[in-house]
């Protein structure tokens, strides 16, 4: 498949998921139609990089679709000087749509089958970095932004502790079965999330709801 393939079918993208999903930030939706999203895919897979679901890479892990990451970036509101932890980097997607966006990315990932994003980082204000998801990257914090680029069960505390005062949180919050995208500030010590779509999101491993005992 050609290049201006590609470029037609981002230009598709744009135009059939993410204009008419609310996703309306014009600094967010320029860096998705320039991206090359099929370069983040296997290439037997590259096809399919501008489908609408979520797009299979290895050891059982997904790219998320398009909307979710395009929605949970256009939350978060972007700033050219923020600081930026990419939970769930995956094969470095959504990091090199933020490194166009803020003035430093750190992208997290646990997953040694997913392509290298600790040694081949996307853009130079990328850093990559090996570890638990749900631990986050304390060493490069605190963050002005924290993208969860898939759905988890909870949002664990080591992350709330990670963003800078009214720093701000998205993720997709699995809930009695369906995918919530939320996103959530730190203000004044505490930290809250209010939902604002349900989506197909791609599910995150590690981030199990802690278990509630009753007596």
């Amino acid at each position: 498949m050609s290049d201006h393939s590609f470029e037609s079918m981002r230009r598709a993208m744009v135009a059939s998921q993410l204009r008419t999903t609310a996703v309306n930030d014009a600094r967010v939706v320029a860096a998705m139609r320039e991206v090359p999203r099929e370069r983040f895919v296997p290439a037997a897979q590259a096809a399919f990089a501008y489908t609408d679901r979520p797009v299979p890479l290895a050891d059982g892990r997904s790219l998320n679709l398009p909307m979710a990451t395009g929605r949970l970036l256009t939350a978060t509101a972007p700033r050219p000087a923020d600081r930026a932890l990419v939970v769930g980097a995956a094969s470095g997607y959504a990091a090199a749509l933020l490194a166009r966006l803020v003035a430093s990315v750190v992208a997290l990932e646990e997953d040694a089958a997913l392509p290298a994003i600790a040694t081949a980082p996307p853009a130079e204000n990328v850093t990559g970095a090996i570890g638990p998801l749900a631990e986050g990257w304390a060493a490069a914090g605190p963050y002005d932004l924290i993208l969860v680029d898939g759905v988890v069960e909870a949002i664990p505390d080591a992350l709330i502790d990670q963003l800078a005062p009214d720093g701000r949180l998205a993720a997709g919050l699995a809930d009695r079965g369906v995918a919530r995208l939320v996103i959530g500030r730190k203000a004044g010590g505490g930290f809250g999330t209010a939902a604002f779509a349900d989506v197909d999101g791609v599910p995150l491993p590690g981030f199990a709801r802690p278990p509630v005992f009753s007596f």
